[in-house]
């Protein structure tokens, strides 16, 4: 079974090629003049192994990694998973439109910190819609389609710029809790719609449809586009001295439309696969039951006491950056366990998912599919292991809290 240990250590004796040299200087942007033809890249996978290299108290377990592999790949072979899950989930949008991607960027835009330290479950900030109370992210989906439904105009750039009409009033109707606790960080949220709208209708015609053309069919180049143009989509710190690109919300965007989409129309980008996973609080609580990702007594100890943790603080990152980078080796060590993963990838974004389930499937029909490999990256494991540990946390059966950031980055 090949090593999942870092690829520093297998390199050779032999000296390095000058030209390969002063390529990789440019690509890390270490000097010398820039290949302006190359591919965008996001530079979020080679932070987050600088990370890991550097943790402290952040580790990871190779033999949990590899189990885990394994084990995410059985579980969504045997659910199906794929982008068409996405449109599954009650609250998603299910059009595919340009409305759709209005919609999925004012989610993204918002989609931060919706942790409560209220003990109380029935106290906790959530929204009442569809007869059910939303909570966490899902409350966020469940506060946009409810304004839709009552005819606010919460996904429009113009109305966020219109103070006149987007008034701080509104804006609390809007994401108004079923509860006493209101939405965390509101004022944050309106700040981020106001300086979004302002960006988009002065510089990209006041949609994003147009940022999606500007990028040209590359994820990494509208990850890039994002971080660039709008600043609270920039989530990027230092960690020893060296500036780490994170970008959480910008590359779920980008996931987000490509699985809503499946691939096709304003999802298709012919470089998804450079979108890795997404660093927040619940994908480093899973890994960690999962005993991929380790943590030191003293930082163990702060997050099972519910402590904060500071905001780019070093445990921070570690937390992310680790995250990142065992999410990546366990899409490498499926795909090297199971290498038809990748020509399954390369079908997926257009043969995606499960048939309509009023589908009758004959027996040979039921043999095939139950045969199916369907494409691994690491946005499809991120989506299942945020799923997965929703599901846990409806269950109860957390066996660690998730650390405690308080932060417009995730």
């Amino acid at each position: 079974m090949p090593s999942l240990e870092n690829d520093s250590d297998r390199r050779g004796s032999d000296e390095a090629d000058p030209e390969l040299v002063e390529l990789l200087r440019q690509h890390l942007g270490l000097g010398g003049k820039p290949n302006k033809s190359a591919p965008p890249e996001t530079k979020v996978l080679e932070a987050a192994q600088y990370i890991f290299d550097n943790s402290i108290d952040v580790a990871l377990s190779p033999a949990q990694v590899k189990e885990a592999a394994e084990t995410i790949w059985r579980l969504m072979q045997k659910k199906a998973y794929s982008t068409q899950t996405w449109s599954e989930h009650e609250l998603h949008p299910q059009e595919k439109n340009e409305s759709t991607v209005d919609f999925i960027f004012t989610m993204d835009l918002l989609n931060f910190s919706f942790w409560s330290d209220e003990k109380d479950e029935s106290k906790r900030f959530c929204i009442e819609y569809r007869g059910r109370k939303w909570t966490g992210y899902w409350s966020l989906v469940a506060a946009l389609q409810r304004a839709l439904d009552e005819g606010i105009q919460i996904t429009t750039p113009d109305f966020w710029v219109n103070e006149a009409e987007c008034t701080v009033e509104v804006l609390r109707h809007v994401f108004r809790s079923a509860t006493d606790e209101e939405i965390p960080l509101f004022e944050e949220r309106v700040q981020c719609l106001r300086e979004a709208g302002d960006v988009l209708c002065n510089e990209f015609g006041g949609s994003f449809v147009n940022c999606i053309d500007d990028a040209n069919y590359s994820a990494a180049g509208l990850v890039n586009l994002l971080a660039e143009n709008f600043a609270y989509f920039r989530d990027e710190t230092s960690f020893n001295g060296k500036k780490v690109r994170i970008l959480k919300r910008a590359q779920i965007l980008v996931a987000d439309l490509w699985a809503c989409f499946n691939g096709e129309d304003f999802g298709e980008f012919h470089d998804i696969d450079k979108i890795t996973m997404f660093a927040d609080y619940r994908i480093p609580q899973m890994l960690n039951q999962l005993g991929c990702l380790r943590y030191s007594p003293p930082l163990d100890s702060h997050i099972r006491s519910l402590k904060p943790l500071t905001p780019g603080s070093n445990w921070e990152i570690e937390l992310r950056g680790t995250s990142i980078w065992c999410v990546e080796l366990i899409k490498r060590e499926i795909e090297k366990r199971h290498p038809e993963v990748k020509i399954a990838s390369k079908k997926s974004v257009k043969h995606s998912g499960v048939e309509g389930k009023e589908h009758y499937e004959g027996p040979e029909e039921h043999e095939e599919k139950s045969h199916k490999t369907y494409g691994i990256n690491a946005i499809l494991i991120d989506f299942f292991l945020y799923d997965t540990m929703k599901d846990l946390e409806a269950e109860q059966n957390e066996s660690v809290p998730h650390h405690r950031t308080r932060s417009i980055w995730y």
